[in-house]
């Protein structure tokens, strides 16, 4: 996938109902009080960055994909952003009061040592939220359930951590947080509009070698029949998690 079409699908999944709502509530979870600084890690094209520094935050950006970040400084000329990945960020140690991560570390390459640069860049009794989704767990209602799964579970090892959310309790409770918390929103799409996400997933199946074309052709005919009859559902639980620095 190009990047422009992922920033293509990323506006799009930004403007979903309840998406700004689970965003606000990722700002409020990092308890930052007006001009402390918070990175964003893996910003993509800066939305939160943008929004974090309307409310009063000093605000960095940090992505390793320089189309990304080109798009980020057109969009906000006045943010910084800047090249990093979250093993190897760009910051001072203790730099910031918060760190923010959403639908990031499903594609960190070595999770333990995003996290210890996670602890690195934190000062004492800063905040840390994780947001992102659990690959294995995606919810499409269908005639074949069995199918589905198989759908679902064949995109998902195609994802470098696709489980890692489940795990963000334990990871920051390993890694020394303090105060962890986890919440879990679920979001819920019935409109034909998200019939991509859907059909996306059959594609991948079938390119991976997992389902054969027949098998997929036939499920993307019946998604695609219930989204024309209003009986399309898919769901994606997600995990909020929280955390102190000591």
């Amino acid at each position: 996938m190009s990047t422009e079409t992922l920033i293509r699908l990323l506006d799009a999944a930004d403007a979903l109902p309840g998406a700004a709502d689970l965003r606000a509530r990722t700002y409020d979870l990092l308890h930052l009080d007006p001009g402390q600084a918070v990175v964003d890690v893996g910003c993509g094209s800066g939305r939160a960055v943008a929004e974090l520094a309307g409310l009063g935050a000093n605000a960095v950006g940090v992505d390793p994909d320089p189309v990304m970040l080109d798009a980020a400084r057109q969009r906000w000329p006045r943010l910084d952003f800047q090249t990093g990945t979250a093993e190897a960020l760009p910051l001072a140690d203790g730099a910031v009061a918060g760190y923010r991560a959403d639908k990031v570390f499903h594609d960190v390459r070595d999770v333990p040592a995003a996290f210890a640069e996670a602890r690195r860049v934190l000062a004492p009794g800063g905040r840390i939220v994780l947001a992102g989704q659990d690959w294995d767990t995606v919810v499409i209602d269908s005639d074949d359930p069995l199918l589905t799964r198989t759908i679902v579970h064949a995109r998902a090892d195609l994802v470098t951590n696709p489980t890692v959310a489940r795990s963000y309790r334990t990871l920051l409770l390993d890694n020394g947080f303090t105060d962890v918390a986890v919440e879990m929103p679920t979001a819920v799409f019935t409109a034909a509009a998200m019939l991509p996400m859907a059909t996306g997933l059959a594609e991948a199946a079938r390119a991976a070698g997992t389902i054969e074309r027949e098998l997929a052709d036939g499920w993307i005919a019946e998604q695609t029949t219930r989204a024309r009859d209003g009986r399309f559902f898919a769901a994606v639980p997600l995990f909020v998690a929280a955390a102190t620095r000591p």
